[in-house]
């Protein structure tokens, strides 16, 4: 039952991306969801409150799918090297940060900014700030081990995020380029972490 309940969940939060990708926050509605997803609405009002309560459940929803991937990435040293763990978060995270389901919760939260600062807030407390945990936990136990120059782990992930996704985030977002996959992923993960030992590695 339990499994059952699961899977019916995971198809309503399916049919909220669909329409959220079709019709953007403000224009979707939950009986919209509830009839794409071929359910009641007094079933989606009870599982996630309202149309805020829902769209933060996709925000959790996305967040878990990346960090399973970032938990994945092996971290231990001195098996792996700092640039192979930084060039691996970096493919991890490109792939998700600019799939598509990624894109269209972030395009649901920019397309409300101006309106609705509540949804950005969410994204980021969700999303950036609980996935970057384990990657700042890293890059301050590798500056422990003098691997790296590190001062300011939380300075030095910004960088490395910076440096991972230049403007290609907003681009993806605003339609105006397609997200790289399979060895173009690589290459950029793989420019990033040189770029950043260039800046933290030791002296």
């Amino acid at each position: 039952m339990a499994r059952q309940s699961e899977e019916r969940r995971r198809a309503v939060l399916d049919a909220a991306l669909a329409v959220l990708e079709r019709q953007g926050y403000a224009g979707t509605s939950m009986l919209d969801i509830a009839r794409e997803a071929r359910a009641s609405k007094e079933t989606l009002y009870a599982w996630f409150g309202d149309k805020k309560g829902l769209f933060a459940a996709l925000v959790a929803d996305n967040a878990a799918a990346v960090n399973a991937v970032i938990e994945a990435v092996p971290a231990d040293p001195p098996e792996t090297p700092i640039r192979t763990v930084l060039s691996e978060f970096g493919v991890a995270l490109l792939g998700l940060l600019l799939g598509p389901r990624a894109v269209a919760i972030n395009r649901a939260a920019a397309a409300e900014a101006a309106r609705d600062g509540e949804l950005g807030r969410l994204l980021v407390a969700s999303g950036r700030a609980a996935t970057g945990g384990r990657m700042v936990a890293l890059l301050r136990d590798r500056a422990a081990r003098g691997e790296i120059e590190a001062a300011d782990p939380e300075d030095a992930f910004s960088v490395f995020l910076g440096l991972l996704l230049r403007d290609l985030q907003i681009q993806v977002l605003l339609g105006a380029a397609a997200a790289p996959d399979g060895e173009a992923l690589r290459r950029r993960a793989a420019a990033a972490a040189e770029l950043f030992l260039r800046l933290y590695g030791p002296s």
